[in-house]
């Protein structure tokens, strides 16, 4: 079945995309508070023992190669949210880490054109240009600096890495998808949240130090219920509507879109937690701001 083009977003598909946008431009703050009572592995575990309980129960497994399942949940799991977990941990705010994380559109656009070969329009270009301006920006943050916004060298490249895990699970989907005649994304999404339960618990278990392995005893309801909202709207919630996305339009169209999870995030940080933005950082944000605008209406802007 061949995709529809971007023009050919329904009203329907918008309002998911743009509920997509408000649900992971505010679960940062979620992971921030979990993050005061629970180590990133352990954030990492609960985050999908929600994702699962009670849907997996009545759910079957979707019919595919488990390959597919297996490489989604490791990827979308274990790599992005580990690495972004412990980015939030080692020095990383909730408002940068939403502007951060989508870089993935380089790393989706890449594995796009190398893996499906899927090409990139011109606005789609001149969009990752700004936004690769944006990534210098916040880049030049920290020369000089080891520390600077509330955010850290590690905690950058933490962040990073955790971008590019994304733009894999996005590429697994299209394959999964193009591989799957009768694909259902909530069954996709369940169970493939059941992966990463038992590699979180194992690497909770080898790197947390002893005194902090049952200290998820102790933790507060808000803790438990920034898991939950992590767990069942970012997760379940807001990914199925992502991949059902991934599943009717180019991957290299329905990426962009992530970028206005910034506009959310910063907002809900800076409120919530008193996250401080620098001015390198703020000019990073404009860029990158700047490129969702020429991702999204550059295509018509360059015709008219």
């Amino acid at each position: 079945m061949t995709a529809v083009t971007p023009a050919s977003f329904s009203r329907n598909d918008l309002l998911s995309a743009l509920l997509v946008v408000l649900i992971w431009g505010t679960n940062f703050v979620a992971m921030k508070i979990g993050l005061r009572d629970l180590t990133p592995f352990q954030l990492g575990a609960a985050r999908y023992i929600f994702a699962v309980l009670p849907l997996i129960l009545f759910l079957r497994p979707p019919k595919m190669p488990a390959r597919w399942i297996i490489a989604y949940g490791l990827c979308q799991g274990v790599g992005q949210f580990g690495l972004l977990f412990l980015s939030l941990r080692v020095g990383m705010s909730a408002a940068l880490a939403s502007v951060i994380l989508q870089t993935q559109v380089f790393f989706t656009a890449f594995f796009g054109f190398a893996l499906l070969r899927e090409r990139a329009s011109r606005a789609l270009k001149y969009g990752l240009l700004l936004a690769a301006l944006g990534l210098i920006c916040f880049a030049m943050n920290y020369l000089g600096s080891s520390h600077a916004g509330g955010t850290n060298a590690a905690g950058f490249a933490l962040c990073l890495s955790a971008a590019a895990m994304w733009a894999a699970s996005n590429i697994v989907v299209r394959r999964a998808q193009h591989h799957t005649p009768q694909f259902d994304v909530v069954n996709f999404m369940v169970w493939c949240s059941l992966v990463p339960i038992l590699p979180f618990i194992g690497l909770t278990l080898a790197f947390d130090p002893p005194e902090l392995r049952w200290h998820w005893l102790e933790a507060p309801l808000a803790t438990w219920l920034s898991a939950a909202y992590l767990g069942w709207m970012a997760t379940i919630l807001g990914y199925a509507m992502w991949t059902r996305l991934l599943k009717r339009h180019p991957v290299n169209r329905v990426a962009p879109f992530s970028l206005g999870v910034p506009v959310v995030g910063i907002a809900a940080g800076m409120i919530a937690l008193g996250d401080v933005i620098t001015g390198w950082q703020w000019g990073g944000i404009a860029l990158i701001v700047a490129a969702l605008l020429c991702t999204m209406f550059g295509g018509r802007w360059l015709k008219s």
